[in-house]
């Protein structure tokens, strides 16, 4: 009986090693298997870090209305500003162009209402601040007007879109008017710039509004 024992007990063990012996290469072999795995990911490349998004690019529509205007890089620049101007037609590119003008005209009349506020209580020249409260009011002006126009654009009454636009881009050489009869060579070079830069902001708008006016 002890023999047969002794032959059944290393049976047993020889077929429970053979059921080990996979597990065991296997759970050997895992850290190797990992090893290659993290070797063939140590060949991928890092993901790529997003790309910055774009400056806007203008559409077509937007460069051929463009040319037919007196400031072609400004009015560019206005109407790709504006996301909507890629889907827009003439007449959305004339509010968006119309817009930026308002928008202007509103961030002049607010600078100089400011800075009038601002030297209240300091030793200024009581004209100038004067001056300055006016020009104010006329940029506060040219904004209105030319949020008429929009309405005008939108019910496409084009000849009182104009009318409009041109009222605005007069407003602010009233200032200029004033400050020379009152304060002759003392015109600030800030309002110089920001006269003209809404001239020419209305100025593409007229071309533009010019361009559904031909049209229409």
């Amino acid at each position: 009986m002890a023999p047969t024992m002794a032959i059944t007990t290393a049976t047993l063990v020889l077929l429970v090693a053979s059921l080990l012996a996979p597990s065991a290469l296997g759970s050997r072999s895992g850290p190797t298997s990992h090893h290659g795995h993290g070797g063939h990911a140590k060949h991928s490349p890092p993901p790529s870090p997003p790309p910055a998004p774009a400056a806007p690019v203008a559409a077509a529509l937007v460069r051929t209305t463009c040319n037919s205007t007196a400031y072609y890089d400004l009015c560019v620049a206005a109407l790709a500003a504006d996301p909507s101007s890629t889907t827009a037609d003439v007449r959305g590119l004339s509010a968006i162009a119309v817009s930026a003008a308002a928008s202007n005209a509103s961030a002049s009349a607010a600078a100089l209402g400011a800075n009038v506020t601002a030297q209240g209580g300091a030793a200024v020249d009581g004209t100038v601040q004067a001056l300055l409260r006016t020009c104010s009011a006329k940029y506060g002006e040219a904004r209105d007007a030319l949020a008429a126009a929009r309405g005008s654009i939108a019910q496409q009454d084009y000849d009182y879109a104009a009318v409009y636009v041109g009222a605005a881009a007069e407003y602010p050489q009233v200032c200029k008017a004033l400050f020379r009869r009152q304060r002759p060579g003392a015109y600030p070079a800030d309002l110089a710039a920001r006269e003209e830069a809404l001239k020419q902001l209305c100025s593409v708008s007229l071309d533009i509004i010019s361009l559904l006016s031909a049209t229409s």
